[in-house]
């Protein structure tokens, strides 16, 4: 626990953090005008609202925070003659003990919890709490406390899951930019081969340079074929040629029942990298998945590719039921996939709802297969 490191990238403070700060000082003028029995008025409010804007940095300084407002609200009654300064307003240092457990790191929590246990143990011994609301305060400051660690453990198997997702779609790329470079650095060495062979009549300086052609080419080869088998993680090599754009016309001979699937391609093309062709058909296939899963009452798919002298389009579209195509929440694993596999090679992919009903997937790749 001590070692315990803090999660990366807390939250900035957002325009609802100050709404919070803004909302817990107006309650507390209310309070403070409001409630009959509120032992020392003025300090009581003044230090409430005092307080209230550590809650602006209970994310990035959640430990200094916890201590500044701890260590006030129990301090005072020392110069007070044991009259608390505490209103029912003040209930939001609970935020502090959540954000302490939720984005401290492992000494943030244990120092910071050993001061709001204390904090809680000084007035019984002072005589200002009775037992029962001491249990009371334990319970309350531990739940507080399950709530953020629970929160920021299943933040972080999310954000393993979301890795091994984006490590598995880098693991398919390689393999596609494998074919990209074997495709290129073959040829290299064919003609390199066939000039050795005719180099009887031609000087020694062509025949060397031929030579070294031939090494670098099977040194790039070997070196590349090293690589793949360790993103494979021992894995058997798959030998299958890679995904082409022209393989999008089999998505339309795989019709589920009741749903129709329309590709369309552009006989002009040209020359496309086999790293473009393969995230331009693993997109969409992906795609056409999800519309065949998540896209209720849905009775047709249309997959279209066009390109210009920079890029290559896709967009995959659906007429299912808007409202039941996805929940609302982070987007799922497919999506994150088709995303990275676009980011990688210097692209965009987004998917949302159609303005009427259905589902649209778009993808921009550069047609160069290069994030420059």
């Amino acid at each position: 626990m001590w070692d315990e490191p803090r999660p990366s990238d807390p939250p900035v403070r957002v325009w609802r953090d100050w709404a919070l700060v803004g909302l817990l000082v107006l309650i507390a003028l209310l309070e403070g005008a409001l409630r009959p029995d509120l032992p020392a008025r003025v300090l009581s409010v003044a230090v409430t609202i005092g307080l209230i804007p550590t809650l602006l940095w209970r994310r990035t300084r959640p430990l200094l925070m916890i201590a500044i407002a701890v260590g006030t609200t129990n301090l005072i009654p020392l110069f007070t003659g044991g009259v608390s300064a505490e209103t029912n307003t003040m209930v939001y240092v609970l935020i502090m003990v959540y954000a302490l457990a939720r984005w401290g790191s492992g000494r943030e929590v244990t120092i910071g919890l050993t001061i709001v246990l204390a904090a809680v143990q000084l007035p019984i011994l002072f005589g200002r709490l009775a037992l029962a609301d001491a249990i009371a305060g334990f319970a309350v400051v531990f739940s507080a406390v399950a709530l953020g660690g629970t929160l920021r453990y299943r933040a972080r198997a999310r954000a393993r899951e979301l890795d091994q997702i984006k490590l598995l779609e880098r693991e398919q790329l390689a393999r596609d930019l494998h074919d990209t470079v074997a495709h290129h650095v073959s040829a290299m060495a064919i003609r390199a081969q066939a000039g050795i062979a005719t180099s009887a009549a031609r000087p020694n300086a062509a025949t060397e340079a031929l030579q070294v052609i031939e090494a670098e080419a099977s040194r790039a080869l070997a070196e590349m074929r090293a690589m793949v088998r360790v993103l494979r993680r021992d894995e058997p090599a798959d030998l299958a040629p890679g995904r082409r754009v022209a393989d999008l016309r089999q998505l339309a001979s795989e019709d589920s029942p009741g749903m129709s699937v329309e590709v369309e391609i552009p006989d002009d093309l040209g020359d496309l990298p086999p790293s473009v062709e393969a995230a331009i058909y693993r997109i969409a296939q992906e795609a056409v998945t999800n519309a065949r899963r998540h896209a209720r009452h849905a009775t047709h798919v249309a997959v279209r590719v066009t390109a210009d002298d920079t890029s290559v389009y896709l967009r995959v579209s659906d007429d299912g039921d808007t409202a039941s195509i996805r929940p609302p929440g982070p987007p799922g694993y497919g999506l994150i996939g088709m995303i990275e596999r676009a980011d990688l090679l210097g692209g965009t992919c987004e998917a949302g709802p159609n303005p009427n009903r259905g589902w649209t997937v778009t993808a921009v790749l550069p047609r160069t297969g290069s994030a420059a």
